[in-house]
């Protein structure tokens, strides 16, 4: 989270930070992000189950922001792996410059991370299926194999979507 991104890199966080439907418009990304809210509409994006948005209350005190920030560390950012030290977390809090863009791209990472981590959950348990029921009659064999189909197709269609959000 130290690293300084250059000017490619950050162009395409900003991209794709651009490519999330959050709830107030993007302006300053320094301040846009510092009550935690916006951070935790990109995790809920990605991950619906993982953030309960009614937490994060949008905020102009620090006391709030850190609150936030901190509540998202702890229930959150800790699911993907995931820890901003507090004294970073103040930093974004006051929005300091450059404070909160190292952390947005560290997250991306820990966001395709855990959705590469999934997809790839999903394929064992379909080839483990497979292997189950191949002894099992031809009819249902067939009925299988369709269903397989329709299962690499959708993570396939999950990759694409997956690619189209991270380029």
């Amino acid at each position: 989270m130290d690293r300084e991104l250059n000017e490619e890199e950050l162009q395409d966080l900003f991209a794709w930070i651009d490519k999330i439907p959050l709830s107030r418009p993007k302006r300053h990304i320094t301040r846009d992000f510092s009550d935690a809210v916006m951070a935790a509409e990109v995790v809920k994006h990605f991950f619906p189950k993982l953030v309960d948005l009614h937490n994060y209350v949008p905020a102009s005190s620090t006391q709030q922001k850190l609150s936030n920030w901190k509540l998202l560390n702890r229930k959150v950012f800790s699911k993907l792996n995931f820890h901003v030290p507090e004294e970073t977390l103040k930093k974004i809090t006051l929005s300091t410059a450059g404070a909160v863009v190292p952390v947005l791209s560290a997250l991306r990472e820990k966001i395709d991370k855990k959705l590469e981590d999934t997809n790839n959950n999903m394929l064992v348990k379909v080839e483990h299926a497979v292997k189950f029921y191949s002894a099992m009659d031809p009819t249902f064999q067939q009925i299988l194999k369709e269903k397989e189909k329709a299962i690499m197709s959708l993570m396939e269609t999950l990759e694409v979507k997956s690619t189209c959000t991270h380029p």
